[in-house]
């Protein structure tokens, strides 16, 4: 069954849009860094991250949106864009059956952290209207409410990885016929819990925020998912080990003219296994979380959408994703032109 990518959308550091996503890894800009806050009792813990640009025209207009957390808005955003407007006005009418698959790591991460500062402050008046925000599947419910979506919704909770494993989902609801289509989307919103967790493995990660998504559909499409091999669990195999079986699955032609999306951030202990894997790659090569940040349950959702914009705008033929997830598993995609 031939499966295609029909729609992409992201949210990034780099602004609202996937086409400014695009813009920003060609011209190999690394963005600008802005401090975290956090008040301590006679000092201040600052953490620099990379925040989404606060600028409200990029959220779709819904009143569902209107008291969630950002990671939701970003969700939204993102999803919208892919499914487009033609697509968005046929699911609303129920004559189009959208799945939504989206994949995390840490979650409503703001409202629980508001939630949980009240209850420990007063329990009587912490407030209910917070909770359900603070569950990690609110921001599929809250799309398929906004798209008007009764298919199957399914929130995977793991590394970065987990997109392609959403991926491999929608294929087989697509195969089983449940739907016809899938949202695949993942999303990540900045607080200073989870960022400073991150800081914690190395001074020199990035924390970062943002969305990806992309519609899949069995169709004969411009952009083709071409393989998805088995990802590898660290369960039974080291990160390096992990790293070149997984190159060696991908079975991706080095012809000098098919490009690479890593996962590497720059910090050489994290990223030995893959720099290893991929030394001989003679091809063009970006490294979305050097310029972006580290999106961590969205970084692989952001090389994917890269991947997917690069082959529709002709800037090469096929495109090869390797990710190495941080505790999980490594997994990767290769796409190709029709």
């Amino acid at each position: 069954m031939p499966l295609a990518i029909t729609g992409t959308g992201a949210v990034t550091p780099a602004g609202w849009g996937a086409a400014v996503l695009l813009e920003t890894l060609r011209s190999g800009i690394d963005l600008p860094t802005s401090p975290l806050e956090r008040a301590l009792a006679d000092d201040c813990l600052i953490t620099q991250v990379k925040r989404v640009p606060n600028d409200s025209s990029g959220i779709p207009k819904a009143a569902r949106l209107r008291r969630t957390s950002p990671i939701s808005k970003f969700a939204a955003a993102a999803a919208i864009e892919a499914l487009g407007t033609e697509r968005l006005e046929m699911s609303l009418a129920g004559r189009l059956r959208v799945g939504v698959i989206l994949t995390l790591t840490n979650g409503c991460v703001n409202y629980s952290n508001r939630f949980f500062a009240e209850v420990l402050a007063n329990p009587a008046v912490a407030s209910p209207i917070l909770f359900p925000e603070t569950v990690f599947n609110a921001p599929s419910s809250h799309l398929s409410a906004i798209i008007g979506s009764a298919s199957p919704n399914d929130t995977l909770i793991g590394d970065s990885t987990g997109f392609i494993t959403g991926l491999d989902l929608a294929a087989e609801w697509l195969e089983r016929g449940d739907v016809d289509g899938c949202l695949v989307v993942a999303a990540e919103e900045i607080d200073w819990l989870s960022a400073e967790a991150l800081c914690l493995y190395s001074g020199s990660l990035i924390p970062a925020e943002g969305a990806a998504a992309v519609y899949v559909e069995a169709a004969d499409g411009r952009v083709r998912i071409r393989r998805i091999p088995d990802p590898l669990p660290y369960q039974a195999i080291d990160r390096e080990t992990a790293a070149r079986v997984l190159r060696q699955r991908l079975a991706a032609t080095d012809d000098g003219t098919t490009l690479l999306l890593d996962s590497t951030c720059g910090v050489a202990r994290f990223d030995q296994p893959e720099t290893s894997a991929w030394h001989d790659w003679t091809g063009p090569r970006w490294s979305p979380k050097r310029q972006l940040g580290d999106l961590l349950g969205a970084a692989t959702g952001i090389q994917i959408v890269a991947a997917a914009m690069a082959l529709q705008h002709g800037l090469a033929p096929s495109a090869v994703v390797s990710s190495i997830g941080s505790n999980q598993q490594a997994a990767g995609v290769v796409l190709g032109q029709k």
